[in-house]
């Protein structure tokens, strides 16, 4: 059975449609990564071309089967296929709708090998693209098997997988306070620990996928209080890393997500406390996206707690 051998071949869900940041999608390594060590774009819609073949010849509940065999060898080429068969918008909830997800969680709740529960996690990661699927996978309990991985493993690939699979259910409003109180956010700010530029990438991308949604419950009128990323300490880490992120893409998401979280007037002492005023006029000034510094300086001017940016210049 011919399967990608390496995980750079699992999608990212980078549209903010449907509440996710950017307006493209890309593999979760870098650019610079995929040059590096990845196989060529063709080399990969090859293997994806040749995953889909035998899926029409096999059939799909075929291979979802072999995710439960009792070979090792075999649940691993079978959990590779789906990954890739997930990374599909065509397939997402004909995996889902055949019981997939429900074996991918699975091998998640009790797999020990490490292969296994990266690329699980990918898979999961693939079909959290999908506004269906999200909240299937944190209603079967998948948000909380992802939090739980966080914090057991120090591999940096499967913390990458992790944290994609996180921010692409970050970019669900609906399921914001479950994604709470099964320690999603916590979750994401913990996996800071790993250090790794492409896992912190990550990280950046969900934080801001949260922080969208919430401003845009806002400003409908359907969501108040405090944010949710503030009550679970994630604002000190934004501010701090937003002018020293690795990458200019994490620059970016941890820029739009102070932005949104400044659009809330119940976040307005914590900015004023943690230095995350004077942190939006640096964005408004020197960030490099024109769009993100006219969106701070139009936050600055419209926000409702002027009285506190007028204390702070």
């Amino acid at each position: 059975m011919v399967v990608p051998e390496n995980d750079h071949d699992f999608k990212d869900k980078k549209s903010y449609t449907n509440g996710s940041i950017g307006q493209d999608s890309s593999t979760f390594g870098t650019q610079k990564d995929l040059h590096k060590s990845n196989p060529s774009r063709e080399t990969i819609l090859s293997q994806r071309a040749t995953i889909t073949k035998i899926c029409e010849e096999v059939g799909l509940q075929k291979i979802l089967a072999l995710l439960t065999s009792e070979d090792l060898d075999v649940q691993i080429h079978a959990v590779k296929v789906v990954a890739n068969l997930a990374a599909e918008d065509i397939n997402q909830e004909k995996i889902v709708e055949e019981g997939g997800l429900d074996s991918l969680i699975l091998q998640l709740r009790s797999s020990k090998n490490v292969t296994i529960l990266r690329v699980a996690s990918g898979a999961i990661a693939n079909l959290a693209m999908n506004e269906l699927n999200q909240g299937l996978i944190i209603s079967k309990g998948g948000g909380q098997l992802l939090a739980n991985m966080a914090s057991k493993t120090d591999d940096p690939q499967t913390l990458r997988m992790v944290a994609g699979a996180i921010a692409n259910l970050c970019g669900n409003e609906k399921l914001h306070v479950m994604l709470k109180e099964e320690g999603g956010i916590k979750a994401l700010l913990g996996m800071v620990r790993s250090g790794n530029s492409d896992v912190i990438a990550q990280i950046a991308r969900g934080l801001a996928n949260f922080a969208k949604c919430e401003s845009r419950g806002i400003i409908q009128g359907h969501r108040k209080g405090q944010s949710l990323l503030i009550e679970d300490g994630v604002l000190p880490w934004l501010i701090s890393n937003c002018n020293t992120a690795a990458s200019a893409s994490t620059r970016r998401h941890i820029e739009l997500a102070l932005c949104h979280l400044a659009q809330n007037e119940n976040n307005a002492w914590d900015f004023k406390s943690s230095g995350g005023v004077r942190e939006l006029k640096r964005i408004a000034a020197e960030s490099t996206r024109e769009d993100i510094r006219n969106l701070a300086k139009k936050t600055l001017k419209s926000t409702p707690f002027q009285s506190e940016i007028h204390a702070e210049l």
